[in-house]
């Protein structure tokens, strides 16, 4: 009843910006770019060519009135069988710890999802990061070629950045939801995830960029 709570002053920050799908969509592909941009500190390239997924969650807020809560608004997108990227399907990310820094107000978090099975989960239902697949801290560099097994191992690696410092960390707790609406106000009628990532659905004029992004990483 009170992480309910403290979760209802987290969604009335955000309604308070009065942000839009196209909005997130556009901070999406900026913090997706300004990662990959990133010389040596970002998202190995051979990882997202071997990604099913790819979740990107700008600004995640943090709230500590009482217990700490987190929450926020962001987009899943997955291959389809041709390999080619699809259409974006709305999510939110609730809970969980985002390693926030000293002094950090929100997080942007992205997630690969290396496996169909998670990613068919990811749109069942209310997925708990940790629970149903394995999630662990993504590497950061180039090349994953050094990593440890466990991490390449996991189903699903998360990253996330504060105050400009990107790392890779564990969203164990994590929860992931579809979110009907933001697909209805990108789409203009009420689809679930499951229909966008599994149908031909052409994907919103604001997410040309984001995917943009993602299309120079093809299956090799």
């Amino acid at each position: 009843m009170l992480m309910s709570f403290v979760l209802f002053l987290v969604l009335g920050s955000t309604i308070a910006v009065a942000d839009t799908a196209a909005e997130r969509l556009a901070e999406s592909a900026t913090v997706l770019k300004e990662v990959l941009d990133a010389p040596d500190k970002g998202i190995p390239d051979d990882l997202l060519r071997k990604a099913q997924c790819v979740v990107v969650v700008p600004g995640v807020k943090k709230v500590g009135f009482v217990v700490g809560a987190n929450y926020g608004r962001g987009f899943m997108v997955c291959r389809k069988n041709d390999g080619e990227w699809g259409a974006p399907a709305a999510l939110r990310i609730e809970g969980g710890s985002f390693g926030f820094q000293i002094g950090a107000s929100e997080t942007d978090v992205i997630m690969l999802v290396m496996d169909p099975r998670s990613a068919r989960g990811i749109l069942d239902s209310k997925f708990t990061l940790g629970g149903a697949a394995d999630v662990a801290a993504g590497p950061v560099g180039r090349s994953s070629t050094a990593q440890t097994d466990a991490t390449m191992n996991a189903k699903i690696l998360s990253y996330s950045r504060s105050r400009g410092a990107f790392a890779g960390i564990a969203l164990t707790g994590a929860t992931l939801r579809q979110d009907v609406d933001e697909n209805a106000e990108m789409y203009g009628k009420r689809l679930s995830s499951k229909d966008i990532i599994n149908g031909d659905i052409k994907p919103p004029a604001g997410a040309a960029d984001l995917l943009a992004l993602l299309g120079k990483y093809r299956r090799g």
